[in-house]
């Protein structure tokens, strides 16, 4: 049986990459980190013909093998370093039709490497409305290649690209130039130093300022080879690249033709509307507008299903299974603090189908230059909006996108930043405060409690810019940077992307906040079950014997309430109670809040188990909450309690996951521990000031 193959997909950004990477793999991907790196690693497989699987890992995309951000240096580090396991057997660049000259820059240096390369050219069925032909028989023999012409879209060529992916032993190594004709002597000397290496590799090892692992010092000690200064390195640099343009353009002129007449101006005329100095921002606002309505109006109904569902199973697994712990842990623990997530299913999916569609249709790319006029008043630029908007999924992988902003000080700033933005692991506090203290009423067709998230979401926003301006201000540091961004053509997105990027993106989040939740409810559960000393103890005669005319049902309910106060879980909110207790929060609120720190999600979790505790009925959660009652009688979910909760949760670091992210990315604990205290004291004051003029 042959070995599995080792298939790197390259590319520039917005070439329909995740698209090609979709088609091979469906749903056989993951998402995880580079060892040691926080960086998405995308990777999955894909069966090819004669039974032999590959194995497909999606690199982040890259413009050239000319690293300018830190995750473009992943990619090099992988092409250089034979000793890691993903080193590619075969790589594939894809490149998109529109764009060939400006695709074909990294796919020259790749073929200087010596790896069997393939060239994808996607978005095939766009070549006729563009004017577009290509001979593809002088392409494959001008750039020593195998080319297949995809669209990922009508799913046309993929079963070509596998056939070629299987026989990658069939193509060419050699490269498409000679590149070292920059500076024959220079490269001739470097070649003479170290005749057993390739001179390619040996160019980028000496000109990138990357970690290659064990390949600098085992393979090949080039920090002794300093025949030139950095300038004129950069400069050779800049000589190779108007080399390979021009072996580009003699190629292109030949083998591709292209007729301006037949392209349509459609693009055009849409980007002067959804790029305007006003109707842009009109229409974005427009459309988040529509995507916050139609996640309450779409989701209501499941997610009353979902929240019935678990209420019901954990009154039929106590009313079946015998009476003990066991059965009171998965009543109380498991199955309440797991619906206290699963119930959100639906409104997260929602969240993540919009994102997809405007990311897959390219307007997000619009939205990016837009908000690139705004960020350059806050000392941030537009670069700064990718983490900003994909923050509204989660902040981890949003503080790791900085990497390919250039400047320390930008980077710095966003990542300090971004956890303002509302992410999806608050979305549940948010909804079920909002369902419990905003009427459900409409002002111009919106609903309320609509308008109150698309409000949260702004505030958050907001925040993050009036924090940025601050700190543009304070940090001292010195730096200059330019925002180059793709501008994809309009398409209609296509289903199947979509649909992959909601499936994934959700059972990532259901999985991984579920894992945290359940672990988190048991041991709520244990807190809340057991207590120290009489009080918790001798309940029942201590009731008894202060409410003795009261019905054996309102015994039983006062013997647990009193038992939860003085457990161990209750001591621990009785204790913080009076810090919080000005935000018009009690004491269990507050034990939602301490736990909430291991993922914000948490919170609801640990209220579904601690209201869960000693009840009977078959309540959902938010009717328990809704009927949680003070010692004065007077609900606890007020309109002012439940603004101060979700002020409090807009504005504070509730995610140690994130803490060691900033961490990881500043290396060092200074600037997550600013962060934390800062973001923290932000909530306070702001929820306090909320509660106090509400109530």
């Amino acid at each position: 049986m042959s070995k599995q193959i080792n298939v790197a997909l390259i590319g520039n950004p917005n070439t329909g990459k995740t698209s090609v990477f979709n088609a091979l793999t469906g749903l056989n991907q993951k998402v995880a980190n580079y060892p040691g790196i926080t960086v998405d690693k995308k990777e999955g497989l894909c069966k090819l013909p004669r039974g032999v699987k590959a194995h497909i890992l999606d690199l982040p995309g890259t413009y050239s093998l000319n690293a300018s951000s830190l995750d473009e240096n992943i990619v090099i580090e992988l092409l250089l370093n034979k000793n890691n396991k993903d080193y590619p057997d075969v790589a594939i660049i894809v490149s998109d039709v529109e764009n060939l000259k400006r695709n074909l820059l990294v796919f020259t240096q790749i073929k200087d490497l010596e790896i069997p390369t393939i060239l994808v050219i996607n978005m095939a069925d766009r070549m006729v409305s563009n004017g577009i032909s290509l001979d593809v028989d002088y392409l494959e023999k001008a750039l020593n290649t195998k080319i297949a012409l995809v669209s990922a879209r009508k799913n046309t060529g993929i079963d070509h690209l596998k056939t070629l992916i299987a026989n990658y032993r069939d193509l060419s190594t050699e490269p498409c130039l000679n590149a070292s004709e920059i500076d024959k002597s220079y490269f001739e000397r470097l070649q003479n130093a170290f005749p057993n290496q390739q001179l390619y590799k040996l160019w980028l090892v000496i000109t990138q300022d990357v970690n290659f692992g064990k390949i600098s010092r085992q393979e090949m000690d080039v920090a002794a080879f300093k025949t030139k200064s950095k300038s004129d390195l950069k400069r050779l640099q800049q000589k190779e690249t108007v080399k390979r343009y021009q072996f580009i353009n003699s190629v292109l002129k030949e083998g591709q033709t292209i007729d301006a007449s037949k392209a349509t101006g459609l693009r055009a005329r849409l980007d002067r509307i959804t790029m305007h100095k006003f109707w842009g921002y009109a229409i974005f606002f427009v459309i988040l507008l529509s995507i916050f309505q139609a996640i309450y109006d779409w989701s209501g109904m499941p997610m009353d299903y979902i929240d019935a569902s678990f209420a019901q199973l954990s009154e039929w697994t106590k009313a079946t299974l015998p009476p003990g712990v066991f059965t009171d842990l998965l009543a109380d623990g498991v199955i309440a603090g797991v619906g206290g997530v699963v119930i959100f299913i639906p409104q997260i999916a929602f969240l993540f189908l919009f994102i997809s569609i405007l990311e897959e249709s390219g307007y997000m790319s619009r939205v990016v230059f837009l908000m690139d006029r705004i960020m350059r008043r806050f000392g941030l630029n537009g670069k700064s909006v990718i983490p900003l908007i994909s923050g509204t999924a989660c902040a981890i992988p949003a503080i790791m996108a900085t990497r390919n902003i250039e400047s320390w000080k930008e980077r710095l700033i966003t990542i300090l930043v971004t956890p303002f933005i509302t992410c999806s692991a608050r979305l549940p506090v948010y909804l079920i405060i909002i369902s419990l203290v905003i009427p459900e009423g409409r002002f111009l067709g919106l609903s309320y409690q609509a308008l109150t998230l698309m409000f949260l979401y702004l505030i958050g926003f907001g925040m993050a810019i009036i924090s940025a301006a601050t700190l543009n201000r304070i940090l001292r540091f010195r730096s200059k940077s330019f925002f180059v961004v793709e501008m994809p053509s309009f398409k209609v997105p296509l289903v199947k992307n979509v649909f992959i990027t909601v499936f994934e993106k959700t059972k990532s989040f259901v999985f991984e906040a579920g894992k945290i939740i359940l672990a988190i409810s048991v041991i709520i559960w244990v807190l809340a079950s057991n207590g120290p000393g009489d009080a918790f103890n001798k309940a029942d005669t201590i009731i008894e014997t202060d409410h003795a005319n009261l019905s054996q049902l309102e015994i039983d309910q006062k013997v647990a309430a009193y038992k939860l106060e003085h457990s161990y879980i209750g001591i621990i909110g009785k204790t913080i109670e009076p810090i919080i207790r000005p935000l018009g929060y009690d004491w269990k609120i507050g034990i939602g809040l301490v736990t909430s720190f291991a993922a914000r999600e948490v919170f609801v979790g640990t209220l579904a188990t601690i209201y869960s505790v000693g009840a009977d009925s078959p309540e959902t959660l938010k009717q328990k909450m809704a009927s949680e009652k003070r010692e004065n009688g007077l609900p606890v979910f007020t309109l002012a309690s439940g603004i101060s909760l979700l002020l409090f949760y807009a504005f504070a670091m509730q995610c140690m996951s994130t803490l060691a992210v900033v961490k990881r990315e500043t290396n060092s604990w200074k600037w997550p521990i600013i962060q934390l205290i800062g973001m923290t004291l932000i909530a306070y004051f702001i929820s306090l000031i909320a509660f106090q003029i509400i109530q």
